[in-house]
């Protein structure tokens, strides 16, 4: 039996541990939202401390596990079948359909994604659905851009020249034949995409501009930074969120470019 490689072992371990955090956000003892003594100390009682208002931190960070991880998760989805789309039919039909597809792929891709985003969440508002829209109207164009040249390239195999000659129908030729063979770019793109996607999440949380009712790693690192967390040296307020962060996004990492039969080139 082939052994996993060191790499996939690890992001294994590290993505099994951010699932036990999410399995454990839905007991009934984690409440992140109670408020008690402010400033606690790590004890049996708070394991982690309470944070300026007396809430848990580690409640905080079991249920900004489940948060984070739905955000990233559905952008990541959705992002990789918007992509998906778009580049796969103007790799595949050409012509005037591949002009005007990349010419709104090229737009894309100019604009700097997290001015746009803060720009957008600031007018629209921080709430989970607005900041999921929003990081996948700025992020779907990468993916897009590697579809689209890998399925012009499949496009003009042998093997579906002959299907088209003989009448395959276009939907069918789509789905059975270039989609599933862009499966591995199409599944590092959105394992990659879900750090991407909570990294982002993190940085608008931290600098205000998440939904302050909820509570993920980002708004968790934004009240330790700004309500004397660091000043104190409060390091079991600020570690943790990074911690997690950097856990789920290395294995992600880790298990998106774990795949040989894709080049570097191809995964962008």
């Amino acid at each position: 039996m082939k052994r996993l490689p060191l790499s996939k072992l690890i992001a294994i371990f590290l993505l099994l541990v951010i699932a036990v955090m999410v399995i454990l956000s839905f007991m009934p003892w984690v409440d992140p939202f109670t408020m008690g003594t402010p400033y606690q100390r790590p004890s049996s009682e708070h394991p982690l401390g309470t944070n300026d208002i007396g809430q848990d931190i580690l409640a905080e960070i079991l249920y900004g596990s489940r948060v984070s991880l739905l955000i990233g998760t559905i952008s990541a989805v959705i992002i990789t079948f918007i992509g998906t789309a778009i580049g796969v039919c103007a790799g595949y039909f050409g012509g005037w359909v591949d002009t005007v597809l990349s010419w709104f792929i090229h737009v894309a891709m100019t604009i700097p994604s997290l001015p746009m985003t803060i720009v957008l969440i600031a007018y629209f508002g921080g709430s989970i659905k607005n900041v999921i829209v929003i990081i996948c109207l700025t992020s779907w164009a990468g993916t897009a851009r590697i579809i689209r040249a890998k399925a012009r390239q499949i496009s003009q195999l042998p093997y579906i020249k002959l299907e088209e000659n003989m009448g395959i129908s276009t939907p069918r030729l789509l789905l059975v034949h270039i989609v599933p063979n862009i499966s591995d770019i199409l599944f590092i793109r959105g394992v990659m995409a879900i750090p991407s996607a909570i990294l982002t999440e993190t940085g608008l949380s931290f600098l205000g501009f998440g939904d302050s009712a909820m509570r993920s790693w980002g708004t968790t690192l934004r009240y330790a930074f700004y309500r004397n967390g660091v000043l104190n040296n409060y390091w079991w307020w600020i570690a943790p969120p990074i911690l997690c962060i950097c856990m789920c996004s290395l294995g992600f990492l880790l298990l998106g470019y774990n795949n040989k039969r894709v080049s570097e080139s191809e995964i962008g």
